[in-house]
């Protein structure tokens, strides 16, 4: 694909709105636009204009007006994409835009592809390959969390701790490949005792960013709960009290819930999708056994599982409640557990110590009142690693870099293992170099282009 014309694109949300942002970048994006912008107070050209100003006008086709408009103009390399971009701000009919956008079309521009702004950008330096990721990210964000990862990414931070362990392994690798020249002399000129440290750094700093991701990832997409227990037992009540709204059927018909019922909130935050599953019984009802190995499907994508029991009809028998808790618990012994029993308010003192004196580490909750809701959250928060966020620590959420980071740690291993075997240099630096590639792979000093029309086909149009 050609990057040295000109393109245009829709840059906000199709569909009318109060007004709509079309963007055109290219060299030739601020002549195409001054060709059919006509200022009010006077007559004035767009090329003679200074970058990043502001001007009210009409956009027309010959004689006839399309929409009054404000144009914004950044000139190269003072610009998102480090072209000329120009910024028409019209009225948000879709009819004014498809007809200023198809007006420019037929003045030289075509039309841009998913994300080849933030591409040009790229390719023009103005961005590396992981920030041009992390717009995407921030655009898709909707929470707390997931926005402050993506801010901290777009603004390099994980990029620039990558690209000094470059620098300074490509140092090294330098000296050694300079070994290889003087290799009859047998001299070295690289310190193998700072050789050694800086490994062990990397290795560490690798270590962490790799570990990140298992936080970064459930963050960036929400965090599954699977909430499950017998049938009628207020699993829909709570997700409603969760939830601040009727999203489940209520009833106390038992097996009302014949199918998984999810929804998403933030706690804190962070993104929880509830799962609220069909209640676990022996069924002859053909729907509701659908919904029970749905259900059983759910609590495997999970990464939390709440386990909800009524506190009123299991109070004489919560020794069957605790067996159920251990199935569970040893059939999924990698997810965190959150006993819960419910609708406490119909229960005396005495019978609520029973209750913890017989199930372990159980949340008193009543989801009809909410006493216990908050508790609830203050758990769930508990069980994710934030220290990390509120640390402004750098988090992997990228499966592209995280698959980088594993195989430049590999190669990294080797080099430590070489080192502390006496590996010659002429093969420590293969390893080396093998590491650095998978380094440039993340900050794209090295890329191909199926690389970047797979990473940027994600993008929207108009980005």
């Amino acid at each position: 694909m050609m990057h040295n014309d000109t393109i245009v694109a829709l840059a906000t949300p199709s569909g009318s709105g109060a007004i709509a942002v079309i963007r055109l970048s290219g060299k030739d994006a601020i002549s195409i636009a001054d060709n059919h912008f006509k200022s009010v107070k006077k007559q004035k050209s767009l090329n003679d204009q200074k970058t990043h100003t502001i001007h009210l006008g009409h956009i027309i086709e010959d004689e006839r007006t399309i929409d009054e408009v404000l144009v914004s103009i950044f000139k190269n390399p003072n610009s998102y994409t480090g072209e000329n971009v120009v910024e028409i701000s019209c009225h948000g009919s879709s009819y004014i835009q498809q007809e200023i956008i198809q007006l420019f079309l037929r003045s030289g521009c075509r039309m841009a592809t998913a994300g080849e702004f933030t591409l040009r950008a790229f390719l023009n330096s103005k961005l590396d390959l992981s920030q041009a990721e992390a717009v995407a990210d921030l655009i898709s964000s909707d929470n707390e969390a997931s926005h402050q990862i993506a801010m901290q990414q777009m603004r390099g931070g994980f990029s620039s701790e990558i690209a000094k362990l470059r620098e300074e392994l490509l140092n090294f690798a330098s000296l050694i490949e300079l070994e290889l020249d003087f290799a009859e002399e047998d001299v070295e000129f690289a310190d193998r005792t700072q050789f050694k440290q800086l490994i062990e750094r990397i290795n560490f700093v690798l270590k962490r960013l790799i570990d990140s991701f298992a936080v970064g990832n459930v963050i960036k997409n929400g965090i599954p709960v699977a909430i499950v227990g017998e049938p009628n037992v207020g699993k829909s009540t709570l997700l409603n009290a969760l939830l601040n709204e009727d999203r489940a059927i209520v009833s106390e018909i038992a097996g009302t819930t014949r199918d998984t019922i999810e929804d998403e909130i933030s706690i804190g935050g962070i993104g929880f999708r509830f799962i609220d599953t069909a209640g676990i019984r022996e069924t002859e009802d053909v729907v509701e056994s659908i919904g029970i190995k749905k259900k059983k499907k759910k609590i495997e994508q999970s990464q939390v599982v709440i386990y909800l029991f009524d506190a009123q009809m299991n109070i004489d028998n919560l020794e069957d409640v605790r067996i159920e808790i251990e199935k569970i618990r040893n059939k999924h012994p990698q997810k965190p557990l959150m006993v819960i029993a419910n609708k406490i308010d119909r229960l005396d003192d005495i019978q609520l110590s029973k209750i913890n004196t017989t199930i372990a580490d159980v949340l008193l909750l009543s989801a009809k009142t909410g006493f216990g809701v908050e508790e609830l959250t203050n758990s769930l928060l508990n069980l994710i690693n934030t220290g990390a966020l509120r640390n402004n620590e750098t988090i992997i959420t990228n499966s592209r870099h995280y698959d980088a980071l594993l195989k430049a740690f590999e190669e990294i291993q080797k080099v430590q293992h070489g080192l502390e075997t006496g590996l010659s240099g002429d093969l420590l630096a293969i390893d080396i170099r093998q590491a650095l590639y998978h380094f440039g792979e993340i900050t794209g000093e090295i890329t191909n282009d199926d690389l970047l029309g797979n990473i940027f086909a994600n993008f929207c149009i108009g980005k």
